[in-house]
């Protein structure tokens, strides 16, 4: 029988926010289960229902919680930088996509619902790419705006595709090495072109 008096419904939300999460550190998006998530913690699926509305939910909030920390690392990445603000932003990418593998794949495995994703999940979502596009403004002294977001989202797609084939193995299956030297390089050119457009 699940402890269904022993939580308030915040605890619970926590509880099941860091064995979901938990969960997929360990598993990844594929092998994720609420069923197993509801076994750990000690209450019935029902109760994962009721706290996040559904599965989808309850994957939602893990992978925003993920787009917080990932935000937070990229930040930190930054605070250690030196000039080169642009290498840092393509390190900390590749960084945390490195030491959470399951977790950041999880964020493009997962189509949540539009209906899922709240309007403060949504800001914590967009606070990985406000630090982007700041960073990209800066380096091209131009202020951030629809232009400019469209631009460094491209950039994002770049580092993505290296980052998404190194942690696969794809990159060294081609016989390549070093795809975060590389990734920054694109970026590079990308950002010498831009700069040259304007």
């Amino acid at each position: 029988m699940g402890r269904r008096s022993d939580h308030s419904r915040d605890e619970l939300r926590a509880l099941i926010l860091e064995a979901g999460t938990a969960l997929i550190a360990e598993k990844g998006f594929a092998a994720f289960s609420a069923r197993e998530v509801a076994k750990r913690i000690g209450y019935t699926i029902g109760t994962i229902h009721n706290v996040f509305g559904n599965v989808d939910g309850l994957l939602t909030a893990i992978n925003t919680a993920t787009f917080a920390e990932w935000a937070d690392a990229l930040t930190a990445s930054l605070d250690a930088a030196g000039e080169d603000r642009i290498a840092a932003l393509v390190a900390g990418y590749f960084a945390f996509a490195r030491d959470n593998p399951h977790r950041w794949a999880a964020i493009y495995d997962h189509r949540p619902a539009c209906e899922t994703i709240t309007d403060e999940q949504h800001a914590v979502r967009g606070r990985l790419m406000l630090i982007v596009a700041a960073e990209v403004a800066a380096a091209l002294d131009r202020p951030v705006d629809a232009a400019l977001g469209t631009f460094a989202r491209s950039l994002v797609a770049t580092v993505h595709g290296h980052c998404s084939f190194a942690i696969t193995g794809s990159w060294a299956a081609m016989g390549q090495h070093d795809p975060e030297t590389v990734a920054l390089a694109r970026v590079r050119e990308s950002l010498a072109a831009e700069r040259q457009r304007h």
